[in-house]
């Protein structure tokens, strides 16, 4: 079975333009993903996915694979399903082009269900919501799932509704466990034909109400498997993210 790795990589970004370039400790931000990724365990190959020639030459320079792409795509999903159309995989892995601290353990727990069950067509990640600002953050997407581990809805508002514990809104609480909830991780993994399938599919409802595409799936009736991960990783959206990922890079460097 070959997966291989794509990695979404824009230089345009309305809060942090050029931040796949961005340098982390003597490497732009895009070369500590696409590192991080080979070493995953099941991933057959790596490949950035832009449509920027800067982008490009910094991939080429480091010796990483990069595909060209059109630069009129909305979403990161067109431009994966671009690259995925042309060429050779069974399964295809979303890894979001700005995330340098991302543990290849994590990449690995996501792919695992789609190898060991043929009827799972989409799989991604969640981790435990451990303090009341993320449950409350409309910028922290939450996750419910069944009792097999597939989701029944990704949203943006507190999810799910704790009616009678209202008084136990507190930090404690949730890293306790005492409430139990989950934030989504944007990492995704497809078969091949159900990423081409579903970068056809029209935007639904409930997924322009939420600007959440996964939404997409599950209002066309198909499943997303769902891994918990006890990984914590950090995001890249603003200069001052960054800061952290270099402060916490630095502390290894040391």
């Amino acid at each position: 079975m070959k997966i291989t790795a794509i990695i979404p990589a824009r230089y345009a970004s309305t809060r942090f333009p050029g931040k796949a370039l961005a340098e982390i400790i003597g490497k732009p931000m895009v070369q500590h993903v696409y590192e991080r990724t080979a070493k995953a365990g099941l991933v057959s190959e790596v490949i950035v996915a832009t449509d920027d020639e800067r982008v490009a030459e910094a991939v080429r320079a480091f010796g990483g694979r990069v595909e060209m792409t059109s630069a009129t795509h909305e979403t990161g999903t067109d431009r994966l399903a671009e690259v995925a159309a042309r060429i050779d995989a069974d399964i295809i892995v979303n890894v979001q082009g700005d995330e340098p601290l991302i543990e290849p353990a994590m990449i690995d727990e996501a792919i695992t269900p789609l190898v060991t069950d043929a009827s799972i067509r989409m799989g991604t990640l969640k981790s435990r919501i451990k303090s009341l600002h993320d449950f409350l953050s409309p910028n922290v997407v939450k996750v419910v799932t069944d009792r097999e581990g597939d989701a029944l809805y990704f949203s943006r508002s507190p999810l799910p509704n704790f009616r009678d514990k209202w008084n136990d809104l507190k930090d404690e609480a949730f890293v306790t466990g005492r409430l139990l909830c989950y934030k989504h991780v944007g990492l995704y993994v497809y078969r091949r034909d159900f990423l081409l399938a579903f970068a056809r599919m029209a935007p639904t409802p409930l997924e322009l109400a939420e600007k959440l595409e996964q939404l997409r799936v599950l209002e066309n009736g198909f499943r997303i498997r769902v891994v918990e991960t006890s990984f914590e990783s950090i995001g890249v959206d603003t200069p001052s993210d960054l800061d952290k990922v270099v402060e916490k890079l630095s502390r290894f460097q040391i």
